[in-house]
C-alpha cells in the first residue's frame, strides 16, 4: 500500500497539488480546493500529534472493524466519508498559502519516518502503528485530489 514514508510516493502526489487551481470544480464533497487543503494539513496535524482529538464514540464501536477494510488495500476512499469532527473547514481559506502549509507538513511528515508519528490514538480507527498513519494519510492525500480531478 503506498504511503508518506516512501519518498517516491511523496513525490507523486507534489504533481498533483501543483495542478490544483483555486477554482476546480469539486466532484463531490462540500469544501471548495483551499478549504479541501486546509482539511488535509489538519489531517497531518493529526499524524505529527499536533491535534488531539478525543475518541469518537461510534469510533469505539466500528473503527477496529472499519480500520481492517479501510487499511490494507489500494482501493481509494469512498465518495463523501464522514469527516472527524472539526476537521471539516468551512471558513474562506487562503489557496495558495494552505497549498505551502500542506506541502510544508507532508514534507515533514516524511522527514520525520516513524518516530515523528504520534501515538494519540485516531479519533475514529483507535490505536495506529507509524505504518499505519503513513498509509492512511497517503490515502486521504489521495482521496482529496482525486475529488478535484487531479
Amino acid at each position: 500500500m503506498k504511503n508518506l514514508f516512501d519518498l517516491t510516493h511523496v513525490e507523486e502526489l507534489k504533481p498533483r497539488l501543483d495542478h490544483l487551481q483555486p477554482d476546480m470544480p469539486r466532484l463531490w464533497g462540500k469544501m471548495n480546493a483551499a478549504q479541501m487543503l486546509a482539511h488535509c494539513a489538519a489531517s497531518m496535524e493529526l499524524a505529527l500529534g499536533d491535534r488531539k482529538p478525543k475518541r469518537m464514540a461510534i469510533g469505539r464501536l466500528l473503527g477496529r472493524f472499519i480500520k481492517s477494510k479501510a487499511f490494507f488495500d489500494e482501493v481509494p476512499m469512498r465518495r463523501n466519508s464522514p469527516t472527524i469532527p472539526g476537521l471539516a473547514i468551512e471558513d474562506p481559506r487562503d489557496f495558495n498559502a494552505e497549498r505551502a502549509q500542506l506541502l510544508q507538513l507532508i514534507d515533514r511528515f516524511a522527514a520525520a519516518g516513524p518516530a515523528g508519528c504520534t501515538d494519540h490514538p485516531h479519533a475514529f480507527f483507535g490505536a495506529l502503528t507509524p505504518e499505519e498513519w503513513s498509509a492512511w494519510m497517503y490515502k486521504h492525500l489521495d482521496h482529496h485530489l482525486r475529488q478535484f480531478g487531479v
